[in-house]
């Protein structure tokens, strides 16, 4: 396994991680879970993702009964929860990024984790109904309370995230250290223009999620829609409609010759492309199976194989590098 600094700070976490989105709690048993994490653990990731919204808390259950009954060093993991949605309630303030909901939040997810402080938060969106100042001070309180050791973001723009910074410096407070977006083939503008220069002037770190295009950019999709898989769940059709076009096919399918040239396959690719950005701290994987999960985490083991002529190569195929604004 390589360890990468998240950001500027100190802290150093797996490239790849394991996340407990639309799995734990929900699509797959609890032994199944607990095997995931053994594997993954075993294998030398550190960092486990979780969010008070996903499964309505119940991943956070299941996360936590398994770092229970593994007793592992608390000092060798990193485990994160996000703060906004809510566990379900949908009462005032039981969501959003108030400085009551994101106490009364990370007491639950402690609570639900099994943890007595949580390595890595998120403020899971933006809260345009709360003013940035209580929410900076609010993560801040939670720091200096040792709840949690870092605070960050998912899906905020870089100016939310620079005036987080900014109230920070004024206030005398600890900014964000990380961002998790969306990352993958077919979503690049973000990670790769948007935030250019934060990584630069905030240290910003990142954690990506769905480097597989929600299990798009695999093979499973090639010849028709298999059964039993993430896009294939009640609830889900918006991601599905979203994820899986025709004109997505077609470069799916040249990536894929492209992945068997190489002798990998095109899960592996996909993930030590997002590999091979340095902005990159750590790129969370999702699984179901134990199969699926000791495939990806072997993918930094190709990262060799993506010369600047197949970085190339992919980019003729994928024929969307994002466009950066001249100044």
């Amino acid at each position: 396994m390589e360890y990468r600094r998240l950001g500027k700070s100190g802290l150093q976490v797996s490239a790849l991680s394991l996340g407990s989105w639309l799995t734990f709690g929900k699509q797959i048993e609890d032994s199944m879970a607990e095997r995931l994490m053994g594997i993954a653990y075993d294998l030398g990731v550190n960092f486990f993702d979780n969010a008070e919204i996903y499964a309505r808390g119940e991943s956070e259950r299941v996360m936590g009964r398994i770092l229970h009954k593994f007793k592992w060093d608390r000092s060798s993991f990193l485990v994160s929860s996000k703060v906004f949605h809510g566990s379900g309630g949908k009462k005032p303030n039981q969501t959003g990024l108030s400085r009551k909901h994101v106490l009364e939040a990370c007491d639950a997810a402690l609570q639900r984790l099994q943890v007595d402080y949580i390595d890595l938060y998120y403020c899971h969106r933006p809260d345009k109904n709360t003013p940035i100042e209580e929410t900076v001070w609010a993560m801040n309180h939670l720091i200096q309370r040792g709840k949690i050791l870092y605070w960050g973001t998912s899906e905020w723009s870089a100016q939310e995230i620079m005036e987080a910074h900014m109230v920070a410096r004024q206030l005398h407070l600890i900014g964000p250290t990380m961002e998790q977006p969306e990352y993958n083939m077919f979503k690049r503008a973000k990670i790769e223009v948007e935030f250019s220069q934060i990584y630069k002037t905030a240290g910003l770190g990142t954690t990506i999620w769905s480097p597989l295009a929600s299990g798009v950019l695999t093979d499973k999709y090639l010849d028709g829609f298999p059964e039993d898989t993430r896009l294939g769940m009640e609830g889900l059709e918006w991601l599905r409609d979203k994820a899986l076009t025709p004109e997505r096919l077609v470069k799916i399918r040249e990536l894929n010759e492209l992945a068997r040239e190489l002798d990998t396959s095109l899960a592996k690719l996909a993930i030590a492309w997002c590999l091979k950005n340095p902005n990159v701290s750590s790129v969370i994987l999702g699984a179901s199976k134990p199969h699926h999960l000791e495939e990806t985490l072997s993918s930094l083991e190709i990262q060799e194989k993506l010369s600047p002529e197949v970085m190339e190569r992919i980019e003729t195929i994928l024929n969307n590098k994002p466009e950066r604004p001249a100044f």
